[in-house]
């Protein structure tokens, strides 16, 4: 079965990876965002971990709060999968959703806006 395309692609992180939205899934009481990170986030050592914060308003107005993620590096080590939740679910008459996602990295933010068309 061919796979969808992605939903949102763009750089992050000062343009040394890529983040791409890869699902929207709705939920009776939330909807989870699921992405891509290239290449993959450090998860130990040397390195400071990165927490991505969901940040998300709809186009009627309504504000969704971030209830949390998880993220990994994919077993073939080439890129990080991970979610983010929100919670209300989406209003069904929502056209569209304004996000932004801030990472968090060693006391650092950087954020990246990015809009999705979000009707059925």
């Amino acid at each position: 079965m061919p796979r969808k395309p992605p939903l949102h692609t763009l750089p992050i992180l000062g343009g040394s990876h890529e983040l791409t939205i890869t699902r929207l899934k709705r939920g009776d009481d939330s909807f989870t965002l699921h992405y891509r990170i290239t290449p993959p986030l450090p998860e130990s050592g040397d390195e400071s971990p990165v927490l991505p914060v969901l940040e998300a308003v709809d186009d009627l107005g309504n504000e969704y709060d971030d209830r949390g993620g998880a993220y990994g590096t994919h077993p073939d080590g080439s890129h990080t999968d991970g979610s983010l939740t929100a919670q209300p679910s989406l209003h069904p008459d929502a056209g569209s959703l304004q996000l932004r996602v801030t990472f968090l990295r060693g006391g650092k933010e950087t954020s990246c806006d990015i809009t999705l068309g979000v009707r059925r």
